[in-house]
């Protein structure tokens, strides 16, 4: 049975229209109407337990409203969801106990209190016994190099470790599905390798279901093999992010260093040319023709160095995001 399964997901809110001026108020005050927006439009994705999986997407794209939806915190206006054998939005607290939500702009933990004071009252709520919270506790501040900070104020711990206690309190019911949205926002370089080695540790270890939101490439391209990628409210990939490049960024590029300077037009037959500095050029080459292209200029051009590099993951994230289309 899959971890996660969303059938035509769609989420629409209703929203008063209200025309300018006195007359617009009082039509509004005595008879309004409304117009729908979609966050949402029929969505369908199934994920199996133990995958880690990306979902992207442009700011107001769809991304929190579907997390939200897959938690059980908004009730979907159309479409079906199963996640962990339950329909989210009944609440059941079968449910509760088998996933987690964490988002990298909210805190749980009490901000004047030591962490573990709070993580005493989620063990509470869900009642955990004292022994298993002791081990979790114990197995989840080593993994996360949390050792001696529990005792202290949460608003005397650093960012970076805030974060960690963050998701050791969303993580002490030990859950089988993970709902990430932003995990290392905010954090320095260092805090985000150290929270993405830790999940990454706790999905092996847990076989722990993952889908992660983030707007930082790293965490994608560390973390998930897969990614979801949603613009205006519709699915428009659902793939490897090695097929994602393949699709939207099918061509490579050729660096190449010439013993001499040759002219664009000489240098224009062995392909697109990106840039020509002197002696450094850099052509751009589709992938089907890169071998053969390679071959070419190596025979024909005299070659001091020659590198073939794809674009970076970034770049190519960012044009799907901007464009909506991925053909």
């Amino acid at each position: 049975m899959s971890a996660i399964l969303a059938e035509h997901l769609s989420k629409f809110y209703p929203v008063a229209v209200k025309d300018p001026g006195i007359k617009g108020t009082a039509q509004h005050f005595f008879r309004r109407t409304y117009r729908n927006i979609q966050a949402v439009q029929d969505i369908s994705f199934q994920i199996e337990p133990g995958e880690v999986v990306g979902f992207l997407g442009a700011n107001g794209a769809g991304k929190t409203t579907t997390l939200k939806m897959l938690t059980g915190l908004i009730h979907p206006s159309a479409g079906k969801i199963n996640v962990a054998g339950y329909i989210p939005f009944q609440r059941k607290s079968g449910f509760l106990k088998k996933i987690t939500l964490v988002m990298g702009q909210k805190q749980q933990l009490i901000w004047d209190l030591p962490a573990m004071d709070s993580l005493r009252i989620n063990a509470a709520v869900y009642g955990i016994s004292d022994r298993d919270f002791r081990h979790q506790v114990g197995e989840l501040s080593e993994m996360l190099s949390l050792d001696g900070k529990l005792t202290q104020p949460v608003r005397k711990l650093s960012l970076g470790e805030r974060m960690k206690a963050e998701l050791l309190a969303a993580l002490v019911h030990q859950p089988q599905v993970l709902f990430l949205d932003e995990p290392t926002l905010g954090l320095d370089v260092n805090a985000q390798v150290s929270v993405r080695e830790f999940l990454r540790e706790y999905n092996q270890r847990y076989q722990a279901t993952v889908l992660l939101t983030s707007h930082y490439m790293a965490d994608i391209t560390a973390l998930c093999q897969r990614v979801l990628v949603i613009h205006q409210g519709q699915l428009i990939y659902d793939g490897s992010l090695e097929g994602l490049v393949d699709r939207f960024a099918p061509c490579r590029e050729v660096e190449v260093e010439l013993a001499q300077v040759y002219s664009n037009d000489w240098l224009s037959k062995f392909g697109d040319i990106e840039t020509a500095d002197g002696r450094m050029v850099k052509f751009l080459v589709p992938q089907e023709a890169l071998t053969r292209t390679v071959a070419k200029i190596l025979s024909e051009l005299e070659v001091v160095d020659l590198a073939v590099t794809e674009p970076p993951i970034e770049e190519v994230i960012g044009r799907v995001l901007r464009s909506g289309a991925v053909a």
